[in-house]
């Protein structure tokens, strides 16, 4: 710090310039004054609206609560209402920002964008696991230089809210019924198609169903039991024929029996062959029922599918409905105002006190930075301590600077001016010098205040 390496010597560097830090403080003081008392004021108004619950709260099978979607609509209709064309539509309907010619447009929607608030108030009964946001009332700020534009820019876009609110809450139901009643027809067409194609994949295959495979068993089990019972006839018979044939000479009667006796070995072999043909397809079947069974399941899942959906579709059907009837009866979820915006009396701080306190400490600060530098640009041995410093001498003598007194108040604001030493009221000079600049920023600040 070239010749300033105590307090003592930072002291007397402060006497020295003292004129020139009190100038330059003062000097800044006054700007920072001015300058806060020449920004304009700033109003600032809200009106309340009101969420009030709907008249039925429970879901048409009377076990769930129907949930709020306040906070969903809220949030649809503030980006709604702060879009480009509502902005510019509502500049031109309340002439805001009329008093600034030269600004374009975007950034009067800027500005706008910036002095308007939304504040969603959360409900006291608390948000569940699972459930949406539940909110109980919407506060519309709105920030402007002048105090009646405020409050009617803050019941606009409140009653824009009113009319978005009350006009989508019947449209949504509405479409949420027309979108559901869609999605039934359709889910009931695809699974009549679905049941359609399912029988006549039935017929197309009735022997090889997976229901029959039992039946089809027992009815090869019979077969075989047939076959075995034919074949001994038909051997029976052909052991007739043989004792027959084996005669000498045959008689009348022995012909017509051996006739009889062929007769009955074609319908025995007639049988087999039926019998044969028959358990051939069976088994066909019995082969083929893995198969069918495979593809039914397909569809047996197909179809369950769709009647879990069918069955979803049709309860938020329902709830669409009982929703609709409630926004018809004006029974459903709704938003009221609660308490229009009024014009402020009074406008907000505009941090005047803070602007003021920051120039005047940071015009403090300049001025002793200032003194500093002058002090450095001149270096000049001014005391023993310095002399000793920079020379290595110790003097033996310090001839004080001498001044004609004017009397015995000049001479003792001269002594309480030039000794550093000396203290003030028993306390340390650079204490007193601290809570006096302390006093005047607080002056300042009350005078700004004021």
């Amino acid at each position: 710090m070239g010749q300033i390496q105590s307090i003592e010597e930072l002291i007397g560097l402060i006497l020295r310039r003292r004129w020139l830090i009190i100038g330059l403080t003062l000097l800044g003081m006054a700007a920072s004054v001015i300058y806060a008392k020449s920004r304009p004021d700033v109003f600032e108004t809200a009106a309340v609206i009101q969420i009030q619950s709907p008249a039925v709260t429970e879901a048409p099978d009377g076990t769930a609560p129907v949930a709020s979607g306040a906070a969903q609509v809220l949030q649809t209709i503030e980006q709604r209402l702060t879009t480009r064309e509502n902005l510019i539509a509502m500049i031109d309907r309340h002439g805001l920002f009329a008093d600034l010619p030269g600004v374009s447009i975007d950034t009067k929607i800027l500005m706008l964008r910036q002095a308007v608030t939304f504040q969603a108030v959360d409900s006291a009964a608390g948000q569940t696991f699972g459930q949406t946001r539940s909110i109980s009332a919407i506060l519309i700020y709105a920030k402007l230089g002048n105090a009646d534009l405020a409050a009617r820019v803050a019941n606009d876009f409140a009653q824009g809210i009113l009319d978005q609110s009350a006009a989508g809450q019947r449209e949504r139901a509405d479409q949420n019924v027309t979108f559901f009643k869609e999605e039934e027809a359709r889910i009931w067409k695809d699974i009549t198609a679905l049941e359609s194609e399912i029988a006549s994949y039935k017929n197309a295959n009735p022997d090889a169903l997976p229901t029959l495979r039992d039946t089809r068993r027992d009815e090869l089990a019979g077969f075989d039991d047939d076959l075995r019972q034919v074949d001994q006839d038909r051997v029976a018979l052909a052991g007739q024929r043989a004792v027959i044939e084996q005669k000498q000479t045959l008689r009348e009667t022995d012909r017509r029996q051996l006739d009889e006796i062929a007769a009955k070995t074609d319908v025995l072999n007639a049988q087999i062959a039926a019998i044969t043909a028959r358990r051939a397809a069976i088994q066909t079947a019995l082969a083929a029922t893995p198969e069918v069974e495979r593809v039914l399941n397909g569809y047996d899942r197909r179809l369950t599918q769709l009647q879990d959906q069918y069955d979803v579709v049709t309860q938020r059907m329902a709830e669409s409905q009982t929703t609709q009837r409630l926004a018809e009866r004006q029974q459903a979820e709704r938003f009221t105002l609660l308490e229009r915006a009024i014009i402020p009396e009074h406008p907000l701080g505009n941090g005047g006190k803070k602007i003021a306190a920051a120039g005047s400490l940071v015009s403090l600060l300049g001025a002793l930075i200032l003194a500093f530098l002058l002090d450095l640009a001149k270096p000049v041995v001014r005391t023993a301590a310095q002399m000793q410093r920079q020379l290595g001498l110790l003097p033996v003598v310090c001839i004080p600077e001498m001044r004609e007194p004017k009397g015995r108040m000049g001479n003792a604001a001269l002594r309480l001016i030039d000794d550093p030493a000396r203290p003030i009221f028993g306390l340390p000079r650079f204490a007193v010098i601290a809570v006096v600049t302390t006093l005047l920023l607080i002056g300042t600040a009350s005078m700004i205040g004021g």
